[in-house]
Order: C-alpha cells, then structure tokens, then sequence
C-alpha cells in the first residue's frame, strides 16, 4: 500500500488545492487516515509575525487535523513567486530533508498523506532541486491536475510524459474546472481526446464549485470522480511507469 499521492499540475493555478481537498475526503470516506499537505507555499499573508498559507490551512480544515501548520506547510513565504525565487528574496534556504522529516512524521501517524506540490512538475525548490525531485524522494505516485482549456492536450501530455521519462509513477489525471463551464468546443471534446491518448487513466473531471467545504468537496468528487480507481491505485503500487505505459517516451 501507498503512502499517498504528490498533487502536481500541468501549471500554477489549475486547482490542485481542491483536487488535493477531494482525495482527502475521499479518503476519508473510505475509511483511509488522511490528511494533507503543502510542504511549500509562497505568497502567505502576513499578521505580524505569522505567515498564513492559505493553501495549507485549506488541507488543514478538510481533514481536521489537530495539529499544528509547521507540520502541513513547513516553509512559508511572503513573496509570489516559485519556491527558489522566494527563498533567495527572503534569504531563507530550504532545507531537503526538512521537508522529508516533515512528511514522514505525517506518515507515521496516517495511512495516507496528500501532498500538494506548488505549480508544476519543473517548479524550482533549489538550483539543482525540483518539485519532481521532491516527489521521487517522497516516493509517491503523481497525480496530474490540468485544465479543461485550449493547450491542456500538449500540457497535460508533457507532464506525464517527461515525468514517466524520469522514472516517476504517474497514476493518473484530474481535469479541474477551476472556473464556470464556457460550454466550448474543447472542453466538450478535451476529456476523451486525453483518455484517448494519455498513456494513463483519467479518473475524471471536477465541475466549478463555489462552495469548498468538506462536504461539498466530498460530494463533487464522488459524482464526477472515478473513487473506486482512486482507491485501488492507493492499493496498488507501480501500476504506470515507463515501461507499463501505452507508448514509449
């Protein structure tokens, strides 16, 4: 069995915190401890003293976890902008096994954990450092959230296809509308030209919602979601790598 999923996107601002909320819930439902977390988040609010991660806290409130925010979001940062950037501006260096301790404390206490990374796959944490890096050494399976949009085919196969070219386990897509339906071409045919050709499974797509309580995350995700592959892609180790997938890359 797994020790969750690294949540990544085919770009910054697809959804990824509610698709992240969702699993939770789904999780949870199934009788799976889970919990989230956003090992780095950037542009936080300041109150004196106190960054708040609005993402982290998110996760926070979905799985009611009782504990505190460093051991969600340990690293948080004022300025908008990518990990490494924020990092430098700010003079705080990121520490790897930080991050590690943080999530392995986690897993020693949950079944799960769902670990939101920040953008995409190729989002810097440190020079030589990069949010694919931090999923290989978390050893999770990617899940790759992309939009419904014009561009998200190339998007989302460049996501999966470099990251299954660099040994990491993709188990699958989330298409997220993170915006009301514009009732267009591509986001009616989209969906099934990506199920069609990605080499893994599109467990579905997420409808707009303007309420993001736990209830009605839990709701969306299992009528638009398929929640029983979710499950058993939980259970089921290296079930698309490289040489599994449908064609070469």
């Amino acid at each position: 069995m797994r020790r969750g999923f690294f949540i990544t996107g085919t770009d910054t601002g697809v959804g990824k915190t509610v698709i992240a909320g969702a699993l939770i819930r789904v999780f949870m439902t199934h009788g799976i401890g889970t919990c989230g977390m956003k090992p780095i988040e950037t542009g936080c609010l300041r109150s004196g003293n106190f960054l708040y991660p609005s993402d982290g806290l998110f996760l926070m409130d979905v799985a009611g976890f009782p504990g505190d925010i460093d051991a969600i979001t340990p690293y948080r940062f004022e300025t908008p902008a990518a990990p490494l950037a924020a990092s430098e501006r700010e003079c705080r260096n990121i520490e790897v096994n930080v991050l590690t301790n943080a999530f392995n404390l986690l897993s020693s206490r949950y079944q799960a954990v769902i670990v939101e990374g920040a953008g995409g796959l190729l989002v810097p944490i440190k020079k030589d450092y990069f949010m694919l890096n931090l999923a290989r050494d978390l050893d999770l399976a990617l899940i790759v959230i992309s939009r419904p949009s014009l561009g998200t085919i190339n998007h989302t196969l460049l996501t999966v296809g470099y990251a299954l070219k660099e040994g990491i386990e993709v188990s699958g897509i989330i298409v997220n509308f993170h915006e009301p339906r514009h009732g267009s071409v591509v986001e009616e045919t989209n969906l099934q030209i990506l199920k069609d050709l990605s080499p893994v499974p599109l467990f579905g797509s997420l409808s707009y919602l303007e309420d993001l309580g736990g209830e009605t995350l839990e709701s969306a995700a299992f009528s638009h979601l398929d929640t029983e592959k979710l499950i058993k892609a939980f259970h089921t180790k290296k079930c698309h790598s490289l040489h599994s997938a449908k064609w070469n890359v």
